[in-house]
């Protein structure tokens, strides 16, 4: 049943409920991307296994997010449990025995507590997707721009959280000189900019930002037996947080997009990556960044990569973004609300219609495990949808447990490369040198002034008094000589950045006080 240069989905049925044919997804269109959706509980994520699993096998390297946890489990061979083998008796594979599989698994977790870490940096993030994780205002975004232009300019790596932070407090403080140079910066911009850097703080995307930066080319390795990696990422917590999840997905896209070359249409992707819970990167978004989408998942294509959207709801996905999913799953739906109703609707009119049934009847009626498949064929036109029984995956369905998860992990190609923090000299560290180096200068300075004065104070007048000398001990006691005012000096740009510096610090010093003192949630 298995043929070559196609991924087997499972069988169609007929309307009298007997055997078909096969149902396949040709690897040469699996970089035209794809959409699987379905109602909570239909069988979504062994479909998502399923696919991953096919690639891998044709040596196509995966990436995906395990949202519930139990996706793990395509790291273990499989188990022969009654429900699998009696799916694929109903499909026609040989289940004497069924051929279980183990698959070639690469951890990664932003908290480094169930993966390896995965971090990115400020300047890789850039201002657009930073400005939707920080819940941005036009005003707000505009600020951050001319942030990223000031550390290009000036020399200043942005890093992590607090080189961000640093640059944003000198910003504040010379708001009125910068926005003769870079346009306007209001305060209050800023200020809710720092805020909303306390709040990412305070949800963990600490750990996301910094190095080691993840490596494109670490999540597309293959094994020595030809097999693709498939790269999970443990998102269950993360999920606690879906702005900073989807748009750490998005960003990744975003990477794979701006470092691949152009293959054109490879035989089979060079990657496959599956966005789960995708409705979160489109809740809300503004159309810049609903733009940016459309283009990458346009362009994306030409660089060997497919991308998979998996959602409940096919009206999660945009439409400019719908009409560039070729293959299509789709689960049961449930028609409870007018919203309901027309989600029915809307799938079963994108596909290809199949005389034998309608397909808005028929998607109320699916049971789990069974979905509407119609995959890219001949040149590239959809195939006529088809009922179809998915087939059993060959891994374990069900989590790995925690000794499991770390026995993978021990023999990870990746594992001494992303587990150590590494902390380099960045805008924070530059900023602060400068400003030592600025209160060192300042300080010397104070201190010939003070030693001018003390000696133009003991030279004795020019001047004296009528019968009474420089000298003389009945001289009255005048008040002491000051200094004469130079008049009004301009703080440099150093010295506010010193002064910038120095808050910096005082408020991440007194931020580890107050965890301490509350008890609040530990830091990594």
């Amino acid at each position: 049943m298995l043929e070559e240069g196609k991924l087997f989905i499972g069988t169609s049925r007929k309307p009298d409920d007997s055997i078909n044919k096969g149902e396949y997804l040709e690897l040469k269109f699996g970089n035209r991307h794809g959409l699987v959706t379905g109602a909570t509980g239909t069988g979504k994520t062994i479909t998502l296994q399923v696919l991953a699993e096919g690639f891998s096998n044709a040596g196509v390297p995966v990436f995906c997010a395990d949202v519930k946890g139990d996706l793990s489990g395509i790291g273990a061979i499989g188990e022969a449990k009654d429900f699998i083998l009696k799916r694929a008796e109903q499909i026609g594979l040989p289940t004497n025995p069924y051929e279980f599989q183990e698959f070639p698994v690469i951890f990664w977790d932003i908290y480094g507590e169930k993966g390896h870490r995965v971090r990115t940096t400020m300047s890789e993030m850039g201002p657009l997707l930073l400005s939707r994780l920080m819940n941005a205002t036009d005003a707000q975004e505009g600020v951050l721009n001319i942030a990223f232009k000031i550390a290009d300019e000036g020399g200043l790596p942005l890093l992590d959280l607090k080189d961000l932070q640093a640059l944003l407090n000198y910003m504040g403080d010379n708001a009125s000189t910068l926005s003769n140079q870079f346009g306007f910066i209001s305060k209050s911009s800023v200020g809710s900019l720092q805020r909303e850097l306390l709040i990412l703080e305070q949800q963990g995307a600490e750990h996301f930002f910094g190095e080691p930066a993840l490596k494109i080319s670490d999540i597309m390795r293959t094994t020595n037996d030809g097999r693709g990696a498939i790269s999970v990422l443990a998102a269950d917590k993360l999920m606690m947080n879906p702005r900073l999840y989807a748009t750490f997905l998005l960003w990744l896209l975003s990477e794979l997009f701006e470092e691949l070359p152009e293959v054109g249409d490879p035989d089979k992707p060079k990657l496959v990556f599956f966005f789960d819970e995708a409705h979160l990167l489109f809740n809300d978004a503004p159309k810049a960044l609903i733009e940016r989408v459309e283009q990458v998942v346009r362009l994306i294509r030409s660089k060997g990569v497919g991308v998979y959207f998996v959602t409940q709801n096919p009206l999660d996905v945009p439409d400019t973004v719908l009409g560039q999913l070729g293959n299509r799953v789709q689960h049961a739906l449930r028609a409870y609300t007018p919203r309901d109703q027309k989600a029915v609707k809307t799938a079963a009119d994108t596909f290809r219609p199949n005389p034998d049934f309608d397909c808005a009847t028929v998607i109320t009626n699916l049971g789990t495990g069974e979905a509407l498949v119609s995959t890219l064929e001949g040149k590239g036109a959809p195939s006529m949808v088809e009922r179809t029984l998915v087939r059993p995956p060959q891994s374990r369905v069900g989590p790995l447990t925690e000794a499991e998860r770390k026995k993978v992990m021990d023999v990870s190609p990746v594992r001494e490369l992303y587990d150590e923090d590494f902390d380099r000299e960045s805008a924070y560290e530059i900023l602060a040198a400068r400003a030592k180096k600025a209160a060192d200068a300042q300080a010397e300075a104070q201190s010939q002034a003070e030693q001018q004065t003390s000696e133009a104070s003991t030279g004795g007048s020019r001047w004296t008094l009528p019968g009474f000398g420089d000298d003389d001990p009945a001289a009255p006691a005048g008040k002491q000589a000051r200094p004469r005012s130079s008049g009004y000096q301009r703080e440099t740009v150093v010295e506010a950045a010193m002064k910038s510096v120095a808050r910096t610090v005082a408020t991440q010093v007194g931020r580890a006080l107050v965890r301490g003192i509350l008890g609040s949630l530990s830091r990594r």
